[in-house]
């Protein structure tokens, strides 16, 4: 699973998980992660992307329908589901936002795998307890096992053949990290990426601007 459907899978249940519709996915246009963009900056990279930042303008406790107002003024209304226990928490300013964090660690420790690439995938996911405001967190972190296919020690850049047989470019800031490596080692590589949804009663002084 590439990163760009994982985005929209993790995305599609974070909405359900607070509660809301799929037609949520249609309504709203979250700007995904293009994972054509290569090489990901690694080594340390930790950037968050706004998917979704909106604010309550309506409650309707009858129909459980909340009306949400960007910062393009677009409105949407949400219905919320009968597994959201937090409904009546949702009041009119507050804040939902939806975020999508990746991080890429590429250790370039040396493994003795024998040759055998592998890929381990692990996602976990939370949600706010009972009389919160709704929020929710899903993460992944992804180790592999690959080998080392292409290194440009020039441009920081490092090419890597996971267990799907697919080369990934990855770039990296530390050029110490490339000293020790060659073409054919295996390498640990470690992805994570999380996307958490949650709603946020405004700030003392918004609420008294109101």
């Amino acid at each position: 699973m590439n990163l760009l459907t994982r985005t929209t899978k993790n995305f599609a249940i974070l909405v359900l998980s607070i509660g809301f519709s799929c037609t949520t996915l249609a309504q709203t246009k979250p700007a995904v992660v293009d994972p054509n963009k290569a090489p990901i900056a690694a080594a340390g990279i930790d950037e968050v992307y706004q998917l979704v930042d909106a604010v309550v303008t309506k409650v309707d406790s009858k129909t459980r329908t909340v009306t949400l107002k960007d910062k393009d003024g677009t409105v949407t209304n949400f219905v919320a589901g009968p597994e959201i226990k937090n409904f009546p928490q949702i009041k009119v300013g507050d804040r939902l936002t939806v975020t999508h964090e990746l991080a890429v660690v590429i250790e370039l420790l040396k493994v003795n795998n024998q040759g055998i690439r592998s890929e381990v995938q692990t996602t976990s996911q939370t949600s706010a307890p009972l009389g919160s405001k709704p929020a929710s967190v899903i993460s992944n972190t992804t180790t592999i096992i690959a080998t080392v296919i292409g290194i440009d020690r020039q441009k920081l850049t490092i090419s890597v053949k996971g267990p799907k047989g697919k080369p990934d470019i990855y770039r990296i800031k530390n050029a110490a990290l490339l000293k020790d490596i060659a073409v054919n080692d295996e390498v640990k590589i470690v992805l994570y990426d999380a996307m958490a949804a949650s709603f946020t009663a405004p700030a003392p002084a918004a609420a008294q601007k109101k």
